[in-house]
């Protein structure tokens, strides 16, 4: 097998998590740099500065935190307001200690060779996988 036949999913997720598990264990707060120009993000539009927003992740600022093969997705309140934040790994900048600024910054060419296409059909999949998975299976028996 050639390393062209060879295609390997992306690092940044299995880092970014690393990263993140490190940060907590450590009694720091994680925060992520996340470029808002991407397509299929979700964040606080008013709290964009020059493309990028950077959220604090901390486990005590978020909930319902997921961080999955795809994206980082919890819930946290802006200026007392919930909302739901979805940050897709290609749109992820870095992620980093608050208090020392020790973390990771990716290179943003990482994603470059991905299809967005295939990375939109891959999420349409996983959300009705996601949506059988819902369907209940119980039925009335005389």
């Amino acid at each position: 097998m050639s390393d062209q036949d060879l295609t390997l999913s992306p690092t940044r997720p299995y880092l970014a998590r690393a990263i993140y598990d490190w940060i907590c264990d450590n009694n720091l707060t994680p925060h992520i740099m996340v470029d808002a120009t991407q397509k299929y993000i979700s964040v606080p539009e008013q709290f964009v500065q020059d493309g990028q927003i950077v959220l604090n992740i901390a486990p005590h600022a978020v909930h319902v935190f997921s961080m999955d093969q795809e994206a980082i997705s919890f819930s946290a309140r802006f200026g007392g307001v919930s909302r739901d934040i979805y940050v897709p790994f290609r749109a992820l900048l870095g992620i980093y200690a608050r208090e020392n600024g020790q973390g990771l910054f990716f290179d943003a060419s990482e994603y470059e060779d991905i299809n967005a296409e295939q990375i939109e059909l891959e999420s349409e999949q996983k959300e009705d996988v996601k949506t059988a998975k819902k369907k209940s299976n119980l039925r009335l028996l005389d």
